[in-house]
C-alpha cells in the first residue's frame, strides 16, 4: 500500500535531484581543498578531515534519516533534512576557522544523508523488478550531470570569487532541492511512528541485516562505488600536488570520471535488456577490476601524469554504472514494508566504506601510494562480494 504513485519520470527526476547533493557537495568542495590549506593555516590531514567528517555524518546520519522516512513519510523527512544541510553550508561559507568549517562539514553530511535515502525508497515503494532497475539507471544518467559538472563549477568559482563561493552554491543547491521537493514531491509511502521506536528500529535493522544476500549486496557497493568516495579524499592532492594540475583544471578534468558513468549508465540503458542484470552486473566488474588493476599498476610503475591517473579511474567508474541499479534493485527488493530502513541501511554500509577508506588514505600520508593500494583493494572487496551474493542468491530465499 502507498499513499499516492508518482510517474516514472517525476520519480526518476527527483531521485536523481535528491541523491545528487552527497556527490555535488564532494565535488564542488574537492577543487577548494588544497586551498584551504593556506587559507586555514592548517594541514592536509586536516582538511582530509573534513572530508571524512561529511562522510561520517552522511553515513551514519542515514540510519536514522531512513527511518524518520517510515515513520513520518518521505516528503517531511526530506524536507528536515535539507534543513540541516542549508545550515551547514551557510556555517561552512562564514566559518572563521577550520574547527568551524568541520564542524559544517559534519552538519552538511547529516543533511544529505536523506537524499540517497529517500531517492532509493521513493523507487521502492512505487516500483519493483525490471522496472525499479530501469528508474535506478536513468536516475543514474540524470545524476551524472551535476557531478560532472561539479568539479568545474567548483574550481571557476574558487578562481573567481574565492573559497567562500563554493559553500554559497551549496546553498543554492539546497534551496533549490527544497523547492523542488516541497512543490512536485507526493508522499509515497504511508507513515507508521512505530517505525522510529527504539525497539522496532532495532528489530528493523535487525531483519535487514539478518539478511545474507542483502549483506553481500552492500559488500559490493561498499568496494565499487566506496572506492568512488575514498579517492575523492586523494584525487585533489595526487592531481594539483603531484601532477601539477590548477583548481581549475583539476574541476575540467574531473569530467572524465563522472563523463565515464555518464557513458555507462548511456550504455547499460541499450544493452540491459540483452545482457540482463546479472550479466550487466558481471560486465562492469570486469570493468572495475581493469581498472582497479590499472590504479595499482600505474602508481607504482609510472611517473604521475594526467592519463596515468584518470583513465583507470575512468574504465573503473564506468563499470560501475553497470554494477548500481541491478545491486540496489536486488538489495531493497525483500524489504517492501521497511524500504526507508533497509536503503539507510544500504547507504551506511556503503557510505561507511568511502569513509573507512578515507582514514586509511590520511593514516598512509602520501596520496599516491595509498591510491595505488587503497582503491585496488576495494575494487577486489566488491568482485568477491558479488561471488557471495551469487551463491546466497541460489541458497537463500527472497
Amino acid at each position: 500500500m502507498i499513499a499516492s504513485r508518482m510517474s516514472e519520470r517525476r520519480t526518476t527526476i527527483l531521485g536523481a535531484l535528491l541523491t545528487a547533493i552527497g556527490p555535488m557537495s564532494m565535488a564542488i568542495y574537492t577543487p577548494a581543498m588544497p586551498q584551504l590549506v593556506q587559507v586555514f593555516a592548517t594541514t592536509e590531514a586536516a582538511i582530509k578531515t573534513s572530508l571524512s567528517l561529511y562522510f561520517a555524518g552522511f553515513a551514519v546520519a542515514q540510519l536514522i534519516s531512513g527511518p524518520m522516512s517510515d515513520a513520518y513519510g518521505r516528503r517531511p523527512a526530506t524536507l528536515g533534512f535539507l534543513v540541516i544541510y542549508l545550515a551547514g553550508s551557510v556555517i561552512a561559507a562564514l566559518a572563521p576557522s577550520v574547527e568551524w568549517l568541520l564542524a559544517a562539514r559534519l552538519i552538511q553530511g547529516i543533511g544529505a544523508s536523506v537524499g540517497v535515502t529517500v531517492a532509493r525508497a521513493i523507487v521502492r515503494d512505487q516500483f519493483v523488478g525490471t522496472e525499479a532497475a530501469r528508474i535506478m539507471n536513468l536516475i543514474g544518467i540524470t545524476l551524472s550531470v551535476g557531478p560532472a559538472a561539479g568539479p568545474t563549477i567548483g574550481g571557476l568559482a574558487l578562481a573567481s570569487f574565492g573559497w567562500q563561493s563554493v559553500f554559497l552554491l551549496m546553498v543554492g543547491f539546497g534551496l533549490l532541492a527544497c523547492a523542488t521537493v516541497a512543490i512536485f514531491m507526493q508522499e509515497t509511502a504511508v507513515a507508521d511512528r512505530r517505525w522510529i521506536r527504539p525497539d522496532r528500529l532495532l528489530v528493523a535493522y535487525a531483519e535487514v541485516l539478518a539478511n545474507r544476500r542483502f549483506l553481500c549486496a552492500s559488500m559490493v557497493l561498499a568496494g565499487a562505488v566506496g572506492a568512488l568516495y575514498a579517492q575523492s579524499t586523494m584525487l585533489p592532492f595526487v592531481l594539483i600536488d603531484k601532477v601539477g594540475l590548477t583548481p581549475t583544471e583539476f574541476g575540467a578534468g574531473m569530467l572524465m570520471q563522472t563523463g565515464s558513468y555518464f557513458t555507462g549508465s548511456l550504455s547499460l540503458r541499450y544493452l540491459t535488456r540483452r545482457l540482463g542484470g546479472h550479466r550487466s552486473a558481471v560486465l562492469g566488474l570486469c570493468f572495475t577490476a581493469t581498472g582497479g588493476l590499472l590504479i595499482a599498476f600505474s602508481s607504482q610503475f609510472v611517473t604521475p601524469s594526467f592519463l596515468s591517473i584518470m583513465l583507470p579511474v575512468g574504465i573503473s567508474t564506468f563499470g560501475m554504472a553497470f554494477i548500481t541499479p541491478y545491486i540496489i534493485t536486488a538489495a531493497l527488493a525483500p524489504f517492501p514494508h521497511i524500504a526507508g530502513s533497509a536503503s539507510a541501511m544500504l547507504g551506511f554500509i556503503q557510505m561507511s566504506a568511502g569513509f573507512i577508506g578515507g582514514l586509511a588514505a590520511a593514516s598512509i600520508g602520501e596520496p599516491l601510494t595509498a591510491f595505488g593500494i587503497i582503491i585496488p583493494t576495494m575494487e577486489l572487496i566488491a568482485v568477491i562480494a558479488y561471488l557471495g551474493f551469487r551463491y546466497t542468491s541460489r541458497h537463500q530465499p527472497t
